[in-house]
C-alpha cells in the first residue's frame, strides 16, 4: 500500500448531532454530561467509519476533538461484550496526554461500566498491575512503561481489539518509533488500528504502510492553525520579554494563560520572576519529578493556578477549555511547533489569542510562519511600555523588529475575551 504526497480530504459526513451516530444510551449519557452538542468535523467523519471497524489515518491538528472521535466508538464497541481484560490500547507520546485521554474515556464512559487506566513511567508499577488486574478494558499508555509491562508479562494484549496510535508525528519526534514497533510485535492477531497525526513525515508513512489494512484517510485542515485563534507578534528585545509579559498579564483580560519558553531553565526562571512579582504561577518542564508535574497540571486544570509556564512538553496533552491565551515567550522552532502550542487555546467551540514575542533573530521563523498563513501577521506594541530600557550588562542587547503594521491603540480591547 502506498500513500499520495497530499491526502485528499474526505467529504464531510452529514451529522447535525451526536444522535445520528446511534450510540447506546449509556454512551450518550456521557456525551450529554460532557456538554457536547454538534460533532466537530473529525468526529462527524471518523466516528461512523470507526464504528464500521475500518482502519483509519486521521490527519488533524490538536484542538479538533479527535480524542472523542476515537474514544466514543471504542466505548460503543466494548460495552457490548464485557470481558475484564485489555481490549483497547491507546499509545501516546507523553504522560500528560495519556492522563488526558484516560480522563476523557472514563468521563464519557461513566455510564457503561468500562474503565480506563493510564500507564506511564515515574510511578509505581505495582499499582498499575493492580489496576490492570482489576479488569480495566481500556489502557492509555506511553511506549516505554508499556514495554516494561509486556516484557514482565503483567499486561497481555492477546485479547486486544482496537489499537490507537495518537500523535504519531510527536512519537517520531521524541524517538519512540522503535518502542512502538516492539509493541506491535506483541500483537499477533488481527485488530482494528487507528493512527492519528497532525503531520505525515516519511517515517509515519512507512509505519502506516506496515500496520494498517486498507485504511480510510481523513484529513482536517492540514497543517493550519485553528481558525478560532487570533495571532499577533510583539517585537521586543530579549532582555525586556519578562517585563512585557508582566505588563500584558496586568493589562489584558484573560482566563487561563499558557506561557511557552524554549528551555527548561528559562521556564523555571520566568515562573520564579512572575511569582516574585505576585502572580499565582506554576511551571511544567521535563526535569520535574512526576509528582510535581502532576501537581502543576492539576492546579492549572482546576483553576487554582491561572498561569502555567512550560516548555514544549506541554504543547500536547493539556485539555483545559478555559485557556484564553497562549503566549510564546520564545518563538517556536518551526511552524509545526507553533501549531501544537497554540492548539491549546481556541479548542473546539472556544476562541483564543496567540501572542508571540519576537526578536531580530527570529526573522526566518517569522517568514516561515507567514508563509504558512499566506499573509503577514500583525505586529503589535503595548501602549505605555518602555521599549528603550537598556539591558543589564550581562545580557545581550537585541533591538526590536521594526513595525510593519499598526500599533495597538488599546491592547486590552484587542485581546479581551
Amino acid at each position: 500500500m502506498s500513500f499520495p504526497d497530499k491526502f485528499p480530504q474526505r467529504s464531510a459526513y452529514a451529522s447535525a448531532s451526536f444522535d445520528s451516530f446511534s450510540l447506546h444510551p449509556s454512551v450518550m449519557a456521557g456525551v450529554r454530561a460532557a456538554g457536547y452538542s454538534v460533532p466537530t468535523p473529525i468526529q462527524s467523519q471518523a466516528i461512523p467509519l470507526i464504528m464500521q471497524g475500518r482502519d483509519m489515518i486521521g490527519l488533524a491538528q490538536t484542538g479538533t476533538g479527535k480524542t472523542a472521535a476515537f474514544v466514543l466508538p471504542i466505548l460503543e464497541r466494548l460495552r457490548q461484550n464485557r470481558r475484564r481484560c485489555v481490549r483497547a490500547l491507546i499509545i501516546s507520546p507523553t504522560r500528560e496526554l495519556a492522563e488526558q485521554i484516560c480522563e476523557v474515556a472514563n468521563s464519557l464512559g461513566s455510564g457503561t461500566g468500562l474503565r480506563a487506566i493510564a500507564i506511564y513511567g515515574g510511578v509505581s508499577m505495582e499499582r498499575q498491575i493492580r489496576e490492570v488486574q482489576g479488569g480495566a478494558e481500556i489502557v492509555t499508555a506511553c511506549p516505554g512503561r508499556l514495554l516494561d509491562h509486556l516484557w514482565k508479562g503483567t499486561i497481555s494484549l492477546s485479547e486486544l481489539e482496537v489499537l490507537v496510535i495518537d500523535e504519531a508525528d510527536r512519537m517520531f519526534d521524541m524517538g519512540f518509533l522503535p518502542d512502538v514497533h516492539n509493541i506491535l510485535r506483541c500483537i499477533l492477531h488481527r485488530h482494528q488500528t487507528l493512527l492519528f497525526s497532525a503531520t505525515m513525515p516519511a517515517a509515519i508513512r512507512r509505519l502506516a504502510n506496515e500496520i494498517l489494512h486498507n485504511p480510510v484517510i481523513i484529513q482536517i485542515d492540514p497543517q493550519l492553525p485553528a481558525k478560532t485563534v487570533s495571532h499577533a507578534l510583539y517585537p521586543i528585545a530579549q532582555h525586556l520579554k519578562t517585563n512585557l509579559l508582566k505588563e500584558i498579564l496586568d493589562k489584558t483580560e484573560m482566563d487561563s494563560v499558557l506561557v511557552f519558553t524554549r528551555t527548561k531553565h528559562r521556564a523555571e526562571r520566568v515562573a520564579q520572576q512572575l511569582v516574585r512579582a505576585g502572580y499565582r504561577v506554576t511551571s511544567l518542564q521535563g526535569d520535574l519529578p512526576q509528582h510535581r508535574r502532576q501537581a502543576a497540571l492539576d492546579s492549572f486544570r482546576n483553576g487554582s493556578i491561572k498561569i502555567l509556564v512550560a516548555t514544549d512538553i506541554a504543547s500536547r496533552g493539556i485539555d483545559v477549555l478555559t485557556i484564553s491565551h497562549v503566549i510564546n515567550y520564545d518563538m517556536p522552532e518551526n511552524t509545526d511547533a507553533y501549531i501544537h502550542r497554540i492548539g491549546r487555546t481556541g479548542r473546539v467551540e472556544q476562541t483564543g489569542d496567540a501572542i508571540t514575542f519576537v526578536t531580530k533573530d527570529d526573522a526566518e521563523k517569522i517568514n516561515a510562519l507567514e508563509r504558512l498563513f499566506d499573509e503577514p501577521l500583525e505586529r503589535m506594541m503595548l501602549p505605555g511600555f518602555d521599549y528603550s530600557r537598556p539591558a543589564a550588562s550581562r545580557e545581550s542587547r537585541l533591538s526590536p523588529l521594526p513595525l510593519r503594521h499598526r500599533v495597538a491603540g488599546n491592547n486590552s480591547a484587542r485581546h479581551s475575551r
